[in-house]
């Protein structure tokens, strides 16, 4: 008996394919999954940079450092004050360290306790008059000044005020090179 079909046979009949995945194709997939990440892990910082600009930045706030009476004139002391921002999860951090001068009077200098090269906290010394620091031998004068060694400028400053006998700072912010005060 004869088939009813008129291609059997035929040279257009399609061919057989075997679906199972290759070496090849799981690779292909593989590197772009790995194109995807690499995508998302650089894209993420991008797109923060650009939403930070449209949100509103928190305003800096005074905050005291304690009477002037507790800071003498011609020294150089150590505050301590917390920051304004704080959560639950800063701990000690929230503690923020600064170094107060007072020259005479009402006429203060307050200096970011971290150096201008990699963020080591600086100590006073009272014998040399300078701000040294512990990572890398970089100096500092008595007026913040860079003196020896790495850093490539001076300590930054504070901006302060004094209000009723008490020393305020305006914190918020670490003072760094994009925004000095």
């Amino acid at each position: 008996m004869a088939s009813s079909d008129p291609n059997e046979g035929s040279a257009h009949e399609m061919p057989k394919y075997d679906y199972r995945a290759t070496r090849r194709d799981f690779l292909l997939k593989l590197g772009a999954g790995i194109n995807a990440i690499a995508a998302a892990l650089v894209g993420i910082p991008i797109i923060g940079y650009f939403i930070s600009a449209i949100v509103q930045k928190k305003p800096r706030t005074w905050v005291s450092l304690g009477s002037i009476d507790q800071f003498p004139e011609e020294t150089t002391r150590m505050a301590v004050f917390m920051n304004p921002y704080r959560t639950q999860a800063d701990g000690d951090t929230a503690h923020i360290p600064c170094w107060v001068k007072r020259a005479h009077g009402d006429d203060f200098t307050i200096f970011a306790i971290n150096c201008t090269h990699l963020g080591c906290p600086v100590r006073w010394f009272e014998q040399s008059k300078l701000f040294l620091c512990p990572c890398h031998g970089g100096a500092f004068y008595e007026d913040g000044s860079h003196a020896a060694g790495p850093p490539p400028r001076g300590l930054y400053h504070y901006e302060h005020k004094v209000e009723k006998g008490e020393l305020l700072v305006k914190a918020g912010v670490l003072p760094t090179l994009a925004d000095p005060v």
